[in-house]
């Protein structure tokens, strides 16, 4: 069990000192690589190891911005650490998803009852004060209703909010002291996608609102499953939705190869089609917002970053997607000057923008099965995000709009986690149901467009 500290000097001494800790232990490396001549390999994983195991006891405990930096890395596997130890890294960082430090019920209580207008008791028949999840902002908790519906209970950690701009402050130092791990990062995009992403998710009754939306869009879907709302328990800082058993994402990956391509198809038409089919999508693709129902289908959880985009918008990325897929180099970058991505008088030239947009999605653009791993989906990342790559170089003087932004974030994550699941399929085919219009390539496409056309 923690308690959340609020205050900047707070966290950020809590950084400090790790930050600290990182800079002596630094320092007897470089003394002891001195000494012997050449450098120690061995010493120096472990002292890497031992940070990347401190680092994620700290976000852990923080909550708040900066565990949401230990959730994103957890989804894209980019060259940050020895690959001998990637494994085990990445296993650190997942628990931050769903096994992190709870905090007590105790300090969960006021914040619940006071969102209710109740007592606990008189607004359940049961309430597990054990959690189920334990995230950045909140915890989940089980409970019942006095109808019988089981429940999912997430509740705000008390003094999120102040936690969460004082962490936006204090982010710098973070990145700063975790350069070693984290090479090439791009702090200013890092840091906008974050303070968007977090103010949107602090917004619970926004939240209920756009689940129960999607709940009733998804109803009777074959494949996709959105838990609704309840709307007369849901406050600012409380959110109470149907509860919904299924296997859990780390789960499937040990399923057989049928089972985690069917999931992974899945997934990529619920992030990424649904963006040219209804205009908006989900923007906070992670394992941790996904479960494999007993029946097959799979559940979507977790709607605080959703964006709606406007229908010309759709249009010209659907526009620079055709221009892209068919080597049209100066038609792609006409689209990406008119969608305000590229200036007009940018250097980068029509054939650098093709071989750009080939490079961070590769996987869109070959018409032929590809089994999706760790090393695709984190060096098709690393080609845009890392300032020593080509492509970096290219586009760093651009200004992607935010909700194009948005749309790439969506792409690369739901491919970090096509890359955990190892899930294969023709993705060139499936995309191009929604960029041109073609017939299912599969059969849950099949499924998807029958009940899309029975709806």
């Amino acid at each position: 069990m923690v308690d959340v500290p609020t205050s900047r000097l707070a966290r950020g001494g809590r950084l400090g000192k790790f930050a600290a800790q990182q800079a002596v232990r630094n320092a007897r490396l470089r003394f002891d690589r001195f000494a012997r001549g050449e450098p120690d390999r061995e010493a120096a994983d472990a002292a890497l190891l031992r940070a990347a195991d401190e680092l994620v006891g700290l976000l852990g405990g923080m909550k708040g911005a900066a565990m949401k930096v230990g959730q994103m890395l957890s989804v894209i596997d980019i060259e940050m650490i020895p690959r001998s130890h990637r494994e085990r890294f990445r296993s650190k960082l997942a628990a931050l998803r769903d096994r992190a430090p709870s905090v007590p019920f105790e300090r969960m209580r006021p914040v619940l009852e006071e969102d209710l207008g109740r007592p606990l008791g008189d607004a359940f028949a049961e309430f597990d004060t054990e959690p189920v999840a334990a995230a950045s902002i909140g915890q989940v908790y089980r409970a019942r209703l006095a109808d019988g519906r089981a429940v999912a209970v997430k509740v705000q950690y008390a003094g999120i909010a102040g936690a969460v701009r004082a962490d936006l402050k204090n982010l710098a130092l973070l990145l700063k002291m975790s350069k070693p791990m984290f090479p090439g990062f791009s702090a200013a995009a890092f840091m906008d996608e974050l303070r968007l992403h977090l103010e949107q998710e602090l917004d619970y009754l926004h939240e209920a609102a756009t689940q129960h939306e999607l709940a009733v869009f998804y109803a009777g879907h074959p494949a996709i499953l959105v838990p609704d709302t309840v709307s007369g328990l849901c406050g600012p800082r409380v959110l109470v939705t149907e509860y919904v058993d299924g296997a859990r994402f780390d789960d499937v990956c040990t399923r057989s190869a049928a089972v985690r391509d069917r999931v992974g198809e899945i997934v990529f038409r619920f992030y990424i089609g649904a963006l040219f089919h209804d205009l908006r999508f989900n923007g906070d693709p992670h394992p941790g917002n996904v479960l494999l129902t007993a029946d097959g289908r799979v559940a979507f959880l977790d709607f605080g970053l959703f964006k709606r985009m406007r229908r010309e918008a759709v249009e010209l990325e659907r526009d620079g997607m055709r221009a892209a897929m068919e080597g049209r180099a100066d038609a792609l970058r006409d689209v990406m000057c008119r969608s305000g991505a590229l200036r007009a008088e940018s250097p980068v030239t029509a054939d650098q923008l093709l071989e750009y947009v080939y490079d961070a999605s590769p996987w869109t653009f070959d018409d032929e099965e590809l089994t999706m791993s760790t090393d695709i989906a984190g060096g098709a990342f690393m080609v845009v995000a890392d300032p020593r790559s080509r492509d970096f170089d290219r586009m760093r003087r651009e200004d992607l709009p935010p909700e194009h932004f948005f749309s790439r974030r969506a792409d690369f994550y739901t491919f970090g986690m096509l890359g955990q699941l190892g899930a294969t399929a023709n993705w060139h085919r499936i995309a191009r149901e929604w960029v041109y219009g073609d017939p299912p390539a599969t059969e849950v496409g099949v499924l998807d467009a029958a009940w899309r056309a029975a709806r």
